[in-house]
């Protein structure tokens, strides 16, 4: 799956950050009706793209930027580019977008730490939002 954060530097709670995830899903379904649902059931979920915002809670949890994954052939949660994302959808190869360690370090080497902007921007929460 894909995460995209958000950074957010002011205090908000989780109710907060859920309500806009819950709205920001619910716009994009309603956008996109054949490709996204915001519906947690697998059955609905089939074939479409599914935005989870309930994983906005202080009850979850999320596999952080460069955690290795507990799979057979460990892979690496790497940050990627939009346009990384646009050549695996263009090409249909999802692999484009799996990572081993080793390739984990040599992209850092490369490109930088493509996660250290979310770390750095200034933004705040809107009060209201309307989509």
């Amino acid at each position: 799956g894909l995460q995209v954060y958000v950074p957010l530097n002011t205090a908000v709670s989780y109710d907060e950050t859920k309500d806009l995830s819950r709205a920001l899903a619910q716009h994009l379904e309603q956008e996109h009706v054949d490709r996204v649902t915001s519906n947690m059931s697998k059955a609905v979920r089939k074939g479409k793209v599914f935005v989870d915002w309930s994983q906005n809670d202080e009850h979850k949890t999320t596999v952080c930027v460069y955690s290795l994954r507990a799979k057979e052939e460990p892979t690496v949660s790497t940050p990627v580019t939009w346009s990384e994302v646009e050549n695996c959808l263009k090409k249909k190869k999802s692999e484009l977008l799996k990572f081993r360690s080793d390739q984990v370090l040599a992209r850092v080497k490369k490109l930088g730490d493509l996660f250290e902007p979310v770390e750095e921007l200034k933004q705040k929460l809107p009060k209201k939002w309307e989509l």
